[in-house]
């Protein structure tokens, strides 16, 4: 049986969650430790495949390097990382520019810092013009660092959106971002909230799928 680390709560099911190449079992508080066993041992096949797909993007996330000459993700296309004379950096729609003297890890900092302005203005600008088309007007748009969570929407209507979208295609950036607006319409995942969004973007089941295609890209690199 493989071996697990157990987490116990007030939940009522049991669970099976695999982090950072091991795995994590949630139980109910008084769940028997026997019944436990029982459970991961009829998983054993779900709990090997799993393990296996973690490790190996364990291993591609060691490997993730960038330098000048590496080719990077903006709206959906690929662009160059090039050495620039003279301490600027950004992008000027051909190259992710910056110093030519930076190794690995700074190559990476200046290019997360890029991402997150270029994140702030496009985003931004990809809301205010849904927010129009939707009769919707959010408190704010910001950006952040999540990793898992593309936007969100507060109750007090603040949109907050990762950084690492600006990776996506201009479809999934509008996807999401029309996702969010529609909770401003309906705070909640009902089949209202999906009607909003299907008014506005009829394929929004395609724009879906791609998004889950840039998470799994991104779960083989190492951005943090």
């Amino acid at each position: 049986m493989t071996n697990y680390i157990l987490k116990r709560s007030n939940r009522k099911t049991l669970g099976l969650y695999i982090r950072s190449g091991r795995l994590e079992v949630r139980a109910p508080a008084k769940c028997p430790q026997s019944e436990i066993d029982r459970f991961v041992i009829s998983k054993q096949k779900w709990i090997l495949d799993k393990l296996a797909i973690s490790q190996e993007q364990i291993s591609h996330k060691t490997a993730f390097v960038l330098g000048y000459g590496s080719e990077i993700y903006f709206c959906g296309t690929l662009y160059p990382i090039a050495a620039k004379t003279g301490t600027q950096a950004g992008f000027d729609g051909k190259y992710f520019y910056m110093p030519s003297d930076l190794n690995h890890m700074q190559i990476k900092d200046v290019c997360i810092k890029i991402y997150r302005r270029l994140a702030k203005i496009h985003i931004t600008n990809v809301v205010v013009a849904f927010a129009q088309q939707m009769g919707v007007a959010p408190s704010s748009v910001k950006t952040n660092s999540a990793k898992t969570r593309w936007g969100s929407c507060s109750s007090k209507k603040n949109l907050n959106f990762s950084w690492r979208l600006i990776m996506a295609g201009n479809d999934v950036i509008e996807y999401v971002v029309v996702h969010e607006l529609a909770h401003l319409l309906q705070m909640n995942h009902s089949a209202k909230f999906w009607a909003i969004v299907e008014s506005v973007l009829p394929d929004y089941r395609r724009r879906q799928a791609r998004l889950k295609e840039l998470q799994k890209r991104l779960a083989t690199e190492n951005w943090d």
